[in-house]
């Protein structure tokens, strides 16, 4: 396996682009445009939030990404209960963070990107909709039974990636 390296973009609500540092040498390098694609295209992600027991629990979700804001709903899908764990927490820690990424055998196609920011629980109005039309346009099995739950906001305000890539014109 070849090393990867990693790019940190912040983007401060006072800046308008990303500042980017990246591992110099001949490490492989993923730009803030390719980690935002690659996790915008991301079918599911793992979202990480904090327990008042101070223990992460994490939960595989379905989401979007617009710029700097990640959407993910809860869904019709069954659950055991409809007042969910994940919401308690981001009411209690609005901190959360989502990791999105590809394993594949031949270890030249690993990657992850990783997001933080600060969620919230929006259960109507305008954000709602929005959220819910997002997650409608990425996922076609949402068309006919839109989320009518519960939908987490975050506001993101960190991005880490990492390949294993040396070249990023195959993708990935």
């Amino acid at each position: 396996m070849t090393a990867g390296s990693r790019i940190w973009v912040d983007r401060p609500a006072t800046e308008t682009s990303p500042r980017t540092f990246g591992h110099a040498g001949d490490m492989p390098s993923i730009d803030s445009e390719d980690a935002r694609q690659r996790f915008a295209s991301a079918r599911v992600a793992t979202l990480g939030t904090t327990n008042p027991a101070g223990e992460v629990d994490l939960v595989p979700i379905t989401f979007a990404v617009d710029d700097d804001r990640l959407v993910s709903a809860v869904d019709h899908k069954p659950k055991t209960t409809v007042r969910l764990q994940r919401l308690d927490n981001i009411r209690a820690n609005p901190r959360v963070t989502v990791l999105a990424h590809r394993y594949d055998e031949e270890w030249d196609g690993l990657w992850w990107v990783r997001v933080r920011g600060d969620a919230r629980v929006v259960s109507t109005g305008q954000h709602h909709r929005q959220a819910v039309d997002s997650l409608v346009a990425k996922y076609p099995q949402l068309v006919d039974t839109p989320p009518t739950g519960s939908v987490i906001v975050v506001e993101i305000d960190e991005w880490l990636a990492w390949t294993a890539r040396r070249s990023e014109q195959a993708g990935g």
